[in-house]
């Protein structure tokens, strides 16, 4: 059979060395946890916690034979999970000793933030199958990969990213439910976003924007005003994008272009606050929020079809992610044929 080997590829996917790393930075949490517990946020908690820094960071590498679980690791612990742990060390940010063990757990190791008060929303059923859907549908066109216009391709890219973050992080959400903690929303129909503002911080992978406000924003902001601390979290955010892309691609030979993403959409947000309060300040009726609508997504397509998955289809990061999806969907085709009533409808 052709998907053979991808069905193979997938199982040395499943059979990689999560067990062993989820084991280590567990236990790598349970320290932090213990040395904070025991030290006062500042010089002391910073030293016990400094050597939990390169670890985190060299963690993902431990992943050498899939970019997507390798990607996803850098996501979780060498970005999210370093950046919390260094709010740690001076007693802010998501994570408290005083947490009990298990939600300790899921907030430094996954990105979620658990919610004080009753945030969370049931996760809808009926939205995770319309993703699923979508995102096989996609895999499945990803076969004609080569006869398809620059544009579709990246299209397909830009769908398939959002149904799987809005997929994965709301079921790890869910998961955090069903062991009795709740988990504040991750994302917020992004694609309703009435200005840039709107969609980097209250609509679009909000734990980001979670971390990235009180470590970066909120300094800057206290020290050299609003314009500045957008600009350097859009700063940080780009030196932190260009490193996934490292750890996608495992090459460093970064050409700027996912850094400029990002810095350009800073820029645009100061500018776009700015315009916002003159506008206002001439009395003259705010834009209908239906075409600020559209505005922001052509904004936000047209941008990342120039900078952001170019950054990504370079290094045979492209080819290889392609390879992964293939090897996944094949393996739950083929474990789906073995299902008897599953069989007969594919057949």
């Amino acid at each position: 059979m052709p998907c053979r080997g991808h069905v193979t590829t997938a199982m040395e996917l499943l059979q990689d060395s999560i067990p062993m790393v989820s084991l280590a930075v567990a236990a790598a949490a349970l320290y932090a946890r213990a040395s904070s517990s025991l030290l006062r946020p500042g010089l002391p908690r910073l030293i016990a916690l400094l050597p939990l820094f390169p670890f985190l960071v060299a963690a993902p590498l431990a992943f050498p034979s899939s970019a997507i679980v390798r990607g996803l690791a850098a996501f979780f612990l060498a970005w999210l999970c370093t950046f919390k742990l260094a709010l740690l060390a001076v007693g802010r940010g998501p994570l408290d000793p005083a947490l009990p063990v298990l939600p300790f757990l899921f907030t430094a190791l996954l990105p979620v933030k658990i919610a004080r008060a009753s945030k969370a929303k049931p996760v809808s059923l009926v939205s995770c199958a319309v993703k699923v859907a979508i995102i096989a549908a996609v895999v499945r066109l990803y076969q004609f990969n080569d006869r398809l216009h620059i544009y579709a391709r990246l299209a397909l890219y830009g769908v398939h990213t959002y149904c799987f973050l809005d997929l994965l992080l709301p079921c790890i959400a869910a998961a955090t439910a069903a062991l009795g903690m709740e988990a504040e929303p991750q994302f917020n129909r992004p694609y309703l976003a009435s200005s840039l503002r709107d969609f980097w911080g209250r609509r679009w992978n909000l734990m980001v924007s979670a971390i990235l406000r009180p470590s970066v924003y909120d300094p800057v902001r206290a020290v050299a005003g609003i314009p500045a601390a957008v600009l350097a979290t859009f700063a940080v955010s780009a030196l932190m994008h260009e490193a996934m892309v490292y750890y996608l691609s495992l090459q460093w030979r970064s050409n700027g272009v996912m850094a400029a993403f990002f810095l350009l959409h800073g820029v645009c947000c100061v500018v776009e606050g700015w315009c916002a309060r003159r506008w206002a300040a001439s009395g003259w009726p705010a834009p209908p929020r239906a075409v600020a609508t559209v505005l922001v997504g052509l904004f936000v397509t047209a941008t990342s079809f120039w900078l952001f998955f170019p950054a990504l289809c370079k290094d045979g990061v492209e080819e290889k992610l392609l390879q992964e999806w293939a090897a996944v969907a094949a393996f739950f085709q083929d474990a789906g044929g073995k299902i008897p009533w599953y069989g007969q409808l594919s057949s």
